[in-house]
């Protein structure tokens, strides 16, 4: 074999050694990122490494600072595994490393990731001429989506941000859920929206925007100037905006209604929860993760906009040396120059068909549901939401108690949950992601919390 040959087999010897050991290492990592420093760091020596050799060197050395994130107990964030075609097609997008921003130039793969995108709009209930941009997460999505918003409602309201910029614009408020996530500010900031100019509704017990509290912010704003974020699925609760309610107030308004719906877009694939989506699709745009509920690799986010026009008239670039064939990747998304991260969306989708993407939001569901029942079983502990999709936020009676009980949970290995704070209380996050729970990783894990709690 040749080096290229070598180097791949020893990655593939050392990829299938990590996955083998999913079910029995702890899931958190043993290592802290100063010892892993102290590991790889040092200065670069002089002389350069056969590569399989440092392929295999690599994996071992970083064994102990390595998350169990895809095997079954891996709960923190909201973070999915690797469905077993997406892994394998990943590694085929890194081996063709091809530049996919460009139909003329990589046909294949802007193809792939052309027919996974109508995919997703078929699924989810969205508009079938909506377009699809492939980006990093939902953090760039949102920024992506919200950019698109604010060229449109200018350009509505007679001015060009492309030629007039947006310095004297007109004023647009962006308008927000008291229970948004930390991605739609961290957006605006990019934007070049500050805090002071965001308009917060008010939202319910469980983190959905009221529509009473909307229907009053709206009125203190001119027709026609208001962008509006919209939630599905709350990243503590996983409860989701009424949007029946809310999207017709903010369309008698004249505003850009944009949904983040991270992990939340996916209850539409689902005809049992399909109730939760109910009127999204009269959205203007949509942001969605694959890494998360479809679980495929990091990193791939789905901006989706509802025209087309809109989207090209914000990212298309100039140069002399590009050549466009129509609308192109390059022209939906903030990048250029990109891997083809939506062809493990592509396989992720054709080996579970529309069936088994129904079955997976399903099963992500019942999991949920069981380690909420678990828990509330285990006295002293507090089960702190009702669960309608795939989140579970649980308490002990003490915040201090609360922390130190999620401390021991990663010291302790069997399972990773997540701290926040909710309603003024430390609470422990249960986010279910993974393809590869199963029931027994559910009641491992409650085993676990039990001992943890007896223990204490």
């Amino acid at each position: 074999m040749d080096e290229r040959a070598r180097a791949l087999d020893a990655a593939h010897r050392a990829a299938t050694s990590f996955l083998a050991t999913l079910a029995d290492r702890p899931v958190w990592p043993r290592a802290t990122l100063d010892e892993m420093i102290d590991v790889f760091g040092g200065p670069l020596p002089a002389a350069g490494l056969d590569a399989d050799t440092l392929v295999s060197d690599l994996a071992a050395r970083a064994e102990p600072g390595l998350v169990a994130i895809p095997g079954g107990r891996f709960f923190g964030f909201v973070i999915g595994g690797t469905l077993p075609a997406a892994l394998a097609t990943d590694w085929l997008v890194s081996a063709w490393d091809q530049n996919s921003g460009s139909s003329l130039v990589t046909p294949a793969t802007v193809a792939l990731e052309r027919v996974a995108g109508q995919w997703i709009l078929e699924l989810l209930g969205l508009p079938a001429g909506a377009t699809v941009g492939y980006v990093t997460g939902a953090q760039m999505s949102n920024f992506a989506c919200l950019a698109v918003a604010r060229r449109a409602m200018l350009e509505r309201l007679g001015w060009s941000l492309s030629r007039q910029g947006a310095r004297n614009a007109p004023d647009l408020r962006l308008v927000v859920g008291d229970h948004r996530h930390g991605s739609i500010d961290r957006a605006a900031r990019l934007l070049g929206i500050g805090s002071d100019d965001l308009v917060v509704v008010a939202a319910d017990a469980d983190g959905r925007m009221r529509p009473d509290a909307l229907e009053a912010a709206l009125a203190r704003i001119d027709p026609g100037h208001a962008i509006v974020c919209l939630q599905a699925g709350e990243v503590h609760t996983g409860a989701f905006d009424p949007f029946v309610e809310l999207i017709p107030l903010a369309r008698a308004h004249g505003g850009w209604v944009h949904i983040d719906g991270a992990f939340g877009l996916w209850a539409a694939a689902s005809p049992s929860l399909r109730d939760l989506m109910e009127g999204a699709s009269d959205a203007d745009s949509w942001t969605t993760d694959a890494h998360k509920t479809l679980n495929v690799p990091y990193d791939c986010g789905m901006a989706i906009v509802r025209d087309p026009a809109d989207s090209i008239a914000m990212f298309r670039t100039g140069g002399d040396y590009l050549v466009y064939t129509g609308l192109d990747p390059w022209d939906v998304t903030p990048e250029l120059s990109r891997r083809a991260r939506g062809v493990p969306v592509w396989a992720a989708l054709r080996s579970l068909g529309s069936d088994g993407v129904a079955d997976l939001v399903d099963r992500l569901h019942a999991n949920a549901v069981a380690m909420a029942d678990g828990l509330a079983a285990i006295p002293g502990v507090t089960v702190a939401n009702e669960v309608p999709y795939t989140q579970v936020m649980f308490r002990l009676d003490d915040d201090d108690a609360t922390r130190a009980l999620g401390a021991a949970i990663l010291a302790e290995g069997t399972v990773v949950v997540t701290g926040a704070e909710w309603g003024g209380h430390a609470v422990l996050r249960c986010s279910m992601s993974s393809w590869a729970t199963t029931p027994d990783d559910i009641e491992r894990s409650l085993a676990a919390f039990r001992r943890l709690i007896d223990a204490a």
